[in-house]
């Protein structure tokens, strides 16, 4: 959690609500977790798909977090829709980045945990029953083209540097405000 806000916040907030009605219009209709018939196949997918269990580690939790498989941000554009998440644990909701600074895909995040774990003999099993609730079944993630995730892209990239400028531009907008009628409003007070 921010110690305070920043621009960047905004920004990435609003690039996540776009990629929510990006997911909503794919999914057709919204997928709120936290209420109503998100709410149950968030359950389902957690419960019956993965069986209540962490996808990466396969620990059995009350506390499971969801983790979207295919980044929920400005770098990777992953849509918040059911076929895109899935559970973990505490523990495996911490992915690593490369050596470059980029964050691990889903695929490279469970290979480091089971190599961690000393449990790679599971590896094949858990990355397949991922890829089965990508891209299989009644929640299966859209099958985007190259054109629809560039076009995701350069929309969430404009939204996000946008939200930035207008902040700054704000901050400069209230200095002329400030000068021109605050400060000028106490002199004619003297």
């Amino acid at each position: 959690m921010a110690i305070h806000n920043t621009a960047f916040d905004a920004a990435n907030t609003a690039v996540r609500a776009f990629l929510t009605k990006v997911g909503a219009k794919y999914w057709g209709r919204t997928f709120n977790i936290g209420t109503g018939s998100g709410k149950a196949i968030w359950h389902e997918i957690k419960n019956e798909v993965f069986g209540g269990r962490c996808c990466y580690c396969s620990k059995r939790s009350e506390k499971l977090q969801i983790e979207h498989l295919v980044m929920f941000n400005r770098v990777e554009y992953g849509l918040h829709h059911p076929g895109n998440v899935a559970p973990v644990c505490g523990d495996c909701n911490k992915r690593g980045k490369d050596e470059s600074g980029k964050h691990l895909s889903w695929e490279q995040h469970l290979r480091r945990i089971c190599t961690k774990n000393k449990k790679m003999d599971s590896f094949e099993s858990r990355r397949l029953q991922i890829l089965k609730h990508i891209t299989e079944g009644k929640f299966a993630y859209p099958k985007l083209s190259k054109d629809e995730k560039n076009s995701i892209r350069v929309i969430a990239e404009s939204l996000y540097n946008n939200i930035t400028s207008e902040t700054e531009n704000s901050l400069l907008l209230y200095e002329k405000i400030t000068e021109a009628f605050v400060k000028a409003g106490n002199s004619d007070r003297d």
